[in-house]
């Protein structure tokens, strides 16, 4: 019995001392948890079990004291609870080393965020001072574009000046000459006529000649120089012919009235330079004319201008005027002429006149013209022209940023052949005799009209100008006076057999040329008006 009180004695200062290292566990427990009363639920969950486990620990214990076979099974227990707990103790150090990580990424992470939420804070302040620079440079941008809008006005007022001034020195009355290319159907038995350009650098020179057998049989030579302002070869395109007209054109968007009016005899190309082919290559000076009209309207229309655009094309056949974009028949309506003092407009009563929104709507109006202008067969051309032809443009326009509005007109004519009776073969069909008879007519009242206003410009104000002589010239009266700019483009055939034709048309040109009219002036008109 001693030997198992002192086994039980053994076993009571094992158990105290047990009891004494679970209390220290205890402590030590009650201390880890205050240091980690942020650990998660499972911690917690542990704590609870753990309790719960000392409890039926101290539940085996007494029942050890009552049953000691009990108690070394209890011991083992214990002993197997306590290397538990040890492990225990040891994730839990260990889990706290990595939330104690854990917290210093967290620290860093909002260090981190902390100095990247001040270089955004400095950001947004640079991003403000540079929206606040940027708003004053748009400001300071748009007083300059608006100073720049209005140098450009100026610069357009300018150019259309200068435009003019260059029109001017050139002479507001111009001739060009064009000489046709052989046809093939002027091959033999027609020659060829003797004609050279001697002028290669500037064109403006033009020299004929030929040569006869005179009566004692010794050869004559005869030679005829003429100058115009610019003088065009066979072979030149009617790209060329246009690129000096296109001058002329622009001006019309500038408020003034221009004419351009082919002159020739029959056959030596005024239809084919006017209304030209079918082709962009081979388009005329009046499908030319339109587009560069409407090319310069478009290009203005960035500086405030807005143009209205409409056109007429009507024929004069034996002093009688016909509507080429009519309806009706020919000499049937009885259409006249006025002319508008105050406005410099000119009109033609009961004719139709087209509005143009696009210069294609011209090569339509060109077909329609054709089908029906008169036509007849003489013996300077198998097809001949019998009839003057004039295309009238008419340009409006307004500025809506300077208040500015002009006026302008174009007149593109297509005159008819200036042969003589005897050339014409005319004289033996009275038909084809007052045909010629008035077209002579009206082209020397075209003349007529040109010389005296030579002479108005050289000083005789008083000079009668005689645009009723011919309704061709009072047609054409707001564009062949002073005010206005003309040009004449001579046609002449290549031919031999037209040498005498071509020498009269050269004659009457050179006269044209050497005329010397008033300085042409621009149409204005009050803005919003009609």
């Amino acid at each position: 019995m001693d030997a198992e009180r002192a086994k039980v004695s053994e076993l009571q200062a094992n158990h105290s001392a047990m009891a004494q290292q679970l209390a220290a566990a205890k402590t030590q427990e009650l201390a880890q948890r205050q240091e980690l009363d942020n650990v998660s639920d499972e911690i917690n969950q542990l704590r609870r079990r753990h309790a719960r486990e000392l409890e039926d620990r101290d539940d085996l214990m007494r029942k050890k004291e009552r049953d000691v076979r009990e108690l070394k099974e209890e011991l083992r227990m214990c002993q197997d609870d306590l290397e538990r707990e040890r492990d225990t103790v040891k994730s839990l150090k260990a889990t706290l080393s990595h939330q104690s990580d854990a917290h210093v990424a967290l620290t860093a992470q909002i260090s981190a965020f902390q100095a990247q939420q001040l270089a955004l804070q400095a950001q947004l302040d640079a991003g403000s001072r540079n929206g606040l620079e940027l708003t004053m440079e748009l400001e300071a941008a748009r007083k300059r574009i608006a100073e720049l809008e209005k140098e450009t006005r100026e610069a357009e007022s300018m150019r259309r000046k200068l435009h003019n001034m260059v029109q001017e020195l050139k002479g507001n009355i111009r001739v060009f000459c064009r000489v046709r290319p052989l046809l093939p159907s002027d091959l033999p038995p027609r020659a060829k006529a003797q004609i050279v350009f001697p002028d290669k650098m500037d064109h403006k020179e033009i020299v004929l000649s030929s040569s006869s057998e005179s009566a004692t049989g010794q050869e004559r030579k005869d030679e005829w120089a003429f100058a115009f302002d610019r003088v065009f070869e066979p072979h030149s395109s009617q790209a060329e012919v246009f690129e000096d007209i296109s001058q002329l054109a622009q001006s019309c968007t500038d408020g003034y009235n221009v004419c351009v009016f082919a002159y020739g005899q029959t056959g030596s190309g005024k239809s084919f330079t006017m209304e030209g082919g079918s082709t962009d290559i081979t388009a005329g000076m009046i499908p030319r004319a339109v587009e560069q009209v409407f090319r310069v309207a478009e290009e203005l229309r960035s500086k405030g201008w807005e143009y209205k655009m409409e056109g007429q094309f009507l024929e004069i056949y034996n002093e009688t005027i016909n509507d080429l974009l009519g309806k009706g028949e020919f000499d049937k309506k009885k259409h006249e002429i006025k002319h508008d003092s105050k406005t410099g407009r000119t009109t033609v009563t009961d004719v139709n006149v087209v509005p143009l929104a696009t210069s294609a709507q011209v090569r339509t109006l060109l077909s329609l013209a054709q089908s029906r202008r008169t036509v007849a067969a003489t013996l300077m051309n198998e097809r001949s022209s019998r009839s003057h032809s004039v295309f009238t443009l008419r340009i409006r326009g307004e500025n809506t940023l300077t208040g500015e509005a002009c006026e302008g007109s174009l007149n593109l004519v297509d005159l008819a052949g200036s042969e003589r009776l005897e050339k014409s073969g005319a004289a033996g069909d009275k038909d084809r005799l007052r045909e010629t008879q008035n077209i002579n007519k009206s082209l020397s009242a075209l003349g007529d009209v040109i010389a005296a206003l030579g002479e108005k410009g050289e000083g005789k104000n008083d000079k009668h100008i005689p645009y009723r002589n011919s309704k061709l010239t009072y047609l054409l009266q707001n564009s062949l006076s002073g005010n206005s700019k003309t040009l004449m483009v001579l046609n002449l055939s290549p031919l031999a057999n037209h040498l005498n034709e071509s020498l009269c048309s050269l004659r009457f040109a050179t006269k044209v040329n050497n005329t010397t009219i008033g300085t042409a002036k621009k149409q204005t008109r009050n803005a919003g008006a009609s």
